[in-house]
């Protein structure tokens, strides 16, 4: 599974719908994926992809990461994988 389909996986698990459900173009808010299940979704990514998200959930805006939608979050953790490697 790629981590693309691995990332739409959890997001979608978060936001209870199906993975096809979930677009690359799609925002965490279109999903209706609030606060909490953004912090849900991001403990759950790091410990699939085993990375350290840099991200303040109390100043989103002011993180390294972007989550503007499920291809940034696609390529921000691909970009930790390959740091880490």
């Amino acid at each position: 599974m790629s981590t693309q389909d691995k990332v739409i996986a959890i997001i979608a698990e978060q936001a209870v719908l199906e993975p096809s459900d979930v677009t690359l173009d799609s925002t965490l808010e279109d999903l209706g994926i609030d606060s909490l299940g953004l912090v849900e979704s991001i403990f759950a990514i790091e410990e699939e992809f085993d990375v350290s998200i840099p991200f303040n959930a109390n100043e989103p805006e002011n993180s390294d990461f972007n989550i503007s939608n499920v291809a940034a979050i696609v390529a921000g953790i691909d970009k930790l994988i390959l740091e880490k490697a």
